[in-house]
């Protein structure tokens, strides 16, 4: 059977697209192959009634990149673009004592993502590696994912985590899938995801919002670079950057208000009234989610590369480029400064009177942030912190990355959700088809392990607001 590879690049001088698109037709199974230059890239199949038509829709194909600029290249002569990891220093702390630290695990690797829900503690770093812990300090279970963590985000129950591929990775289910794969001239500082819709915030200072299925919805380029800070509500998207932060309407329509910071935001936080931005000029503001207003400055003594606050907003929490974290006030007033007694904290989450932060040397530490805690520790007594170890036998997960590396059955288990890939106005959709489910709905699923025809087996699939259903557990091929 006759092969035939058709492999195209398009590279802009000064930081702009740098990304391949591959063709290949064998016979009536046409397969597009596209990503980052460098990358292996994001594999879509589709077949056809006959040959010609295969050949007839890779034509097609090809034509629509060369009109965009797309030209023949040789896989391989074209280096890939180095990818921005955020570089950070870290002094000693002036603190004159030490936070109550209850615990320390250490990753290994340089880490910046961190998320604490009710069961869980998740941490992220540059390895690819992410942790869950119980919020006792117990190691549960590792993901290993391909390229570094830049952030993880939440969406109700579904934790993602932003990769240097470029890619988006679900790791709710028992699987990883890679969810979204963001474009390959977008390089990925932060996200924020709500009902499905992902807010990219990049090196550019871009802003990049995406729907369930990966598909573009809007993009708008603020006046600052450097945007660490992106954060979304019903009613805005927050983007902070060099020049202070700024809310667009949510469909991208209209620039709501821009807020000035006088120093470039590396971090920023949400409550529902509020957003507060750290700068590089030691504050964080808290600014009116409504007109952009500053209600509030938290003053610490150096650049500040986290913030948190507690559910109420009561208290307002930073960590510093001095190892050091503090406490404030709603109202400004410090309330208290310790060291970290472990570097600088990069991420940080508030729950439960405990603070979790994520520092410079890789490591999630858990701080007793209790008042009768911090009262000690301002005396000097502090408990001795644990050293969390990982289990030798630790189960790790990786994704699948190709419709072979998922496990198969030959008929569903009982309480199982079955989906099938369709061809819909020219892509490849999931679609349930079980009973008790909306069939016109699509499935956010595992692009890398679609192929039009077949069918998988979920443990549960459950509805979002915005019409789509999201996957819970394993996922088999039914065969």
């Amino acid at each position: 059977m006759a092969r035939t590879t058709t492999y195209l690049e398009l590279s802009q001088d000064g930081g702009g697209a740098h990304k391949f698109y591959e063709v290949t037709v064998e016979g009536t199974v046409v397969s597009v192959r596209y990503g980052r230059i460098g990358a292996d890239g994001q594999l879509q199949t589709s077949s056809f009634p006959t040959a010609e038509k295969a050949k007839a829709a890779a034509a097609r194909k090809i034509g629509e990149k060369v009109r965009k600029g797309y030209a023949p290249a040789v896989q391989g002569q074209r280096a890939a673009r180095p990818v921005t990891r955020r570089q950070v220093t870290s002094a000693p702390s002036t603190a004159r004592s030490t936070a109550p630290v209850l615990w320390r695990f250490r990753t290994g690797s340089a880490a910046f993502g961190i998320h604490i829900d009710e069961d869980r503690c998740w941490v992220g770093n540059q390895a690819g590696d992410v942790y869950t812990l119980s919020h006792g300090g117990e190691v549960l279970a590792r993901y290993s994912l391909p390229d570094g963590v830049k952030c993880l985000v939440a969406d109700d129950f579904w934790i993602y985590a932003g990769c240097d591929d470029g890619k988006v990775y679900d790791l709710s289910s028992k699987l990883p899938f890679a969810a979204y794969d963001i474009a390959a001239d977008v390089d990925i500082f932060w996200l924020d995801i709500r009902e499905g819709v992902l807010n990219v915030s990049d090196a550019d200072g871009g802003l990049t919002v995406i729907d369930h299925e990966d598909e573009h919805q809007w993009a708008r380029r603020s006046s600052g670079n450097q945007a660490w800070m992106v954060r979304a509500d019903e009613q805005r998207v927050y983007h902070g950057h060099s020049k202070g932060v700024t809310a667009y309407a949510p469909d991208g329509g209209r620039q709501l208000w821009h807020a000035p910071t006088g120093g470039g935001v590396l971090f920023g936080w949400q409550e529902a009234d509020s957003v507060y931005a750290g700068t590089v000029r030691h504050d964080v503001h808290r600014i009116s989610k409504r007109t952009g207003a500053v209600e509030a400055t938290y003053r610490c003594d150096t650049a500040v590369y986290s913030c948190a606050t507690s559910p109420d907003g009561r208290h307002v929490f930073a960590g510093d480029s001095s190892s050091s974290v503090y406490c404030f006030a709603a109202d400004g007033t410090r309330l208290w400064k310790l060291g970290t007694g472990g570097g600088s904290a990069l991420s940080m989450q508030y729950r439960d009177e405990k603070l979790y932060m994520v520092t410079t040397d890789g490591s999630l530490v858990c701080v007793d942030a209790s008042e009768t805690a911090v009262a000690a520790a301002q005396q000097g007594t502090v408990p001795v912190a644990r050293d969390v170890k990982s289990a030798a036998a630790l189960p790790t997960y990786s994704p699948a990355a190709s419709p072979t590396a998922v496990a198969t059955i030959s008929a569903p288990p009982a309480g199982g959700v079955v989906v099938e890939c369709v061809q819909t106005g020219g892509r490849m959709r999931v679609h349930v088809v079980s009973d008790g489910f909306e069939p016109s709905w699509n499935v956010q699923f595992p692009r890398g392990i679609r192929e039009v025809g077949a069918r998988y087996v979920v443990d549960a699939l459950h509805p979002a607001q915005a019409g789509f259903y999201r996957v819970r557990g394993e996922i088999r091929r039914l065969v």
